[in-house]
C-alpha cells in the first residue's frame, strides 16, 4: 500500500496561470499554413482577435541581430514588415523604439528561455504604437524548416472561451468514477461482512476482499509524506517524476486488473487452468483467464508508459488506467467512521489551501508549489508531467490550446478524497435500510463542488484548490442529511454498521 499512497500526494486540481498568450499565423508562398504561440503585451500595442482583421505582413528575419543599436538596421530600415530579432543585450523597450522609428509594423522577440510577456513603464508604453511579442526559439527553428524565409506573418490573439467543453468530457468521468466507486466500495464491504460468517469459499475470494481500514495515525502520516514528497519534488523534480511515472504503471495495472476480472472471470471457459508443473507460483495452477488478464494489464501500463507523451491518444489510455486506479484504492481504502471522514477531508482542505494560495508568498519565484509541480517545472530538463492526473485535449481552437496548457486536467485526489466519504454514505444507507439517501446526496453535492470549482476557475483566472470547495459541499451535505435523519450519533461513530444479511 505504501506505493499506493504515494502516488495520492499529486491529486489535485491543476489550473492555470494567467498571462497574455496569442498566436501567430504563419502563410508561406505556397500558400501552406500554420499557427504558432506567442506572448504579448497588450499594454504596448493590443492585437486583434478575429484573424481576418489582422494585418498579414512579410516577416523579416534579423536574427543575427539583437537590435540594440542604430548599427543593426539595415539600410532602408523594416519597410512595413514584422520584424523578427533574437532577445538579448538591452531592453524590450529599446528593442521596438528602434523597429518603430525605422518603420516596422510589429516586431517578434526570439527567446532561448522561458517566455514572459515583454514589459515596460507607463510612458514608454504610451510612445510605442506596434505590437511586440516574444516567439520561442524552438518555433522558429520549425518555422524556417517548414517555410522558410520567404513567409508571411498575421499576429491575432482570440479571446479564450469562459468555459471549454472538455471540462463536460472531465466532469462526467470525475462524477462518474466517484459514483461507481462509491457503490461499488460500499456494497462489496458490507458483502465481506456477511461473508464472515459463512464458509470460506477458498484463497482468491479473500484476496480480493482485502481492505485496508484508516485510522487518525495514518491520516497523519499520510499528510506529512504529502507535505514531504511535494516539497521534493519541486526542488528535485527531473530526479524524482520517473520514479512516480514508474509507481503509476505499476499501480494502474493492478487498478485495471481489479476492475475487470470481475468481468472476466464470467466469461466461459474460465474455469481452465495451468497444468501442472513444478514452476514457481504456476505450480498452483492458477486459471489461465488470470494470466491473461495480467498480461493484457501490464501490456497497457507499458504501452502508456512508452507513448505517454504522444499527445494525439496517449491521454486516452491515461484516462483508462487514471479511472481504473481510482476504482481500485476506493475499494481498497475504507473509512470505518464519518469522524475519520471528517478529520481526513479537513486535513486534505488545509493542504490543499496551503500549496496552493500561500507558497507563493513563500517562494523566490511567487510560484504555487502545488501549481508548479502538478503542471510541470517550466525549467525542467526532461519537459515531463505527472501523470496522476486525468487529461481532455481542449475542444476549442485558441492560444491557450496552441501554447503550454493543450489539455485540461483535474487531480485524481479530487475524485479520491471526496469518494471516499462517498463510499462510507454508501455503506451506511445499506446498513441503516436509508433508501442510499446518504450516498446519492453525497454524490450530487460533490457534482455540485465540482461545478463550483469549474466557476472559480474561469472566473478568477488563477489557480484554484479544488477541496476548498469539494470538502465544504460534500461534508455539510453528508452532515445535513445525518441531522435531518436523527441519525448524527450513528454516523459520526459508524456504530450502525450491523450484520444485516437481508440486505446483501
Amino acid at each position: 500500500m505504501k506505493p499506493l499512497g504515494f502516488l495520492l500526494a499529486w491529486g489535485f486540481l491543476v489550473t492555470e496561470v494567467l498571462c497574455t498568450p496569442g498566436m501567430m499565423h504563419v502563410i508561406s508562398e505556397k500558400s501552406s499554413s500554420k499557427d504558432y504561440c506567442i506572448l504579448f503585451n497588450p499594454l504596448w500595442a493590443s492585437l486583434p482577435q478575429d484573424l481576418a482583421k489582422a494585418a498579414l505582413l512579410q516577416l523579416e528575419d534579423q536574427t543575427t541581430s539583437v537590435l540594440c543599436s542604430p548599427t543593426d538596421v539595415p539600410d532602408g530600415g523594416f519597410n512595413n514588415r514584422i520584424l523578427m530579432v533574437m532577445r538579448g543585450n538591452c531592453t524590450f523597450y529599446e528593442k521596438v523604439r528602434l523597429a518603430q522609428i525605422n518603420g516596422a509594423r510589429g516586431l517578434l522577440i526570439v527567446s532561448r528561455e522561458r517566455l514572459v510577456p515583454p514589459g515596460g513603464n507607463r510612458s514608454q508604453y504610451e510612445e510605442i504604437d506596434i505590437p511586440v511579442a516574444l516567439l520561442s526559439h524552438s518555433d522558429m527553428i520549425d518555422i524556417g524548416k517548414t517555410f522558410g524565409r520567404a513567409v508571411k506573418v498575421a499576429m491575432y490573439a482570440p479571446k479564450e472561451p469562459v468555459v471549454d467543453y472538455n471540462m463536460v468530457i472531465i466532469f462526467v468521468m470525475a462524477v462518474g468514477t466517484v459514483a461507481i466507486g462509491g457503490y461499488w466500495a460500499g456494497s462489496r464491504d458490507v458483502k465481506k461482512r456477511y461473508m464472515k460468517h459463512k464458509r470460506d469459499d477458498g484463497a482468491d475470494k479473500k484476496h480480493d476482499d482485502e481492505t485496508v481500514d484508516v485510522t487518525p495515525i495514518m491520516i497523519c502520516v499520510f499528510v506529512v509524506m504529502c507535505c514531504s514528497m511535494l516539497v521534493l519534488l519541486y526542488y528535485f523534480y527531473d530526479n524524482l517524476v520517473y520514479v512516480i511515472i514508474g509507481i503509476f504503471c505499476l499501480a494502474a495495472s493492478i487498478g485495471l486488473y481489479s476492475c475487470l476480472s470481475p468481468f472476466v472471470r464470467r466469461l466461459p471457459y474460465t474455469k481452465c487452468r495451468v497444468p501442472d508443473n513444478s514452476l514457481p507460483y504456476f505450480h498452483k495452477r492458477p486459471a489461465i483467464w488470470k494470466l491473461v488478464l495480467a498480461s493484457f494489464c501490464i501490456a497497457v501500463s507499458v504501452i502508456w508508459g512508452v507513448y505517454r507523451n504522444e499527445d494525439q491518444w496517449a491521454w486516452v489510455l491515461q484516462d483508462i488506467l487514471g479511472i481504473a486506479f481510482c476504482l481500485y484504492m476506493l475499494k481498497t481504502i475504507r473509512l470505518p467512521t464519518f469522524k475519520g471522514c471528517t478529520l481526513l477531508l479537513v486535513v486534505l482542505f488545509v493542504y490543499d489551501v496551503f500549496f496552493v494560495f500561500i507558497t507563493p508568498f513563500l517562494t523566490k519565484t511567487g510560484e504555487s508549489i502545488m501549481v508548479e509541480v502538478a503542471a510541470g517545472p517550466t525549467d525542467s530538463s526532461t519537459q515531463e508531467k505527472l501523470p496522476m492526473v486525468l487529461k481532455v485535449p481542449r475542444l476549442n481552437s485558441s492560444p491557450l490550446a496552441l501554447c503550454d496548457r493543450p489539455f485540461s486536467l483535474l487531480g485524481f485526489g479530487d475524485i479520491l478524497v471526496p469518494g471516499l466519504l462517498v463510499a462510507y454514505c454508501h455503506r451506511f444507507d445499506i446498513q441503516m435500510q436509508s433508501s442510499r439517501i446518504y450516498f446519492v446526496a453525497c454524490t450530487i453535492a460533490y457534482g455540485i463542488g465540482l461545478l463550483v470549482t469549474f466557476l472559480a476557475l474561469a472566473l478568477m483566472q488563477k489557480g484554484q484548490p479544488a477541496l476548498l470547495y469539494l470538502v465544504p459541499c460534500t461534508l455539510l451535505t453528508s452532515l445535513a442529511v445525518a441531522v435531518w435523519r436523527k441519525e448524527l450519533p450513528a454516523f459520526w461513530t459508524g456504530s450502525g454498521f450491523v450484520v444485516n444479511t437481508s440486505l446483501i
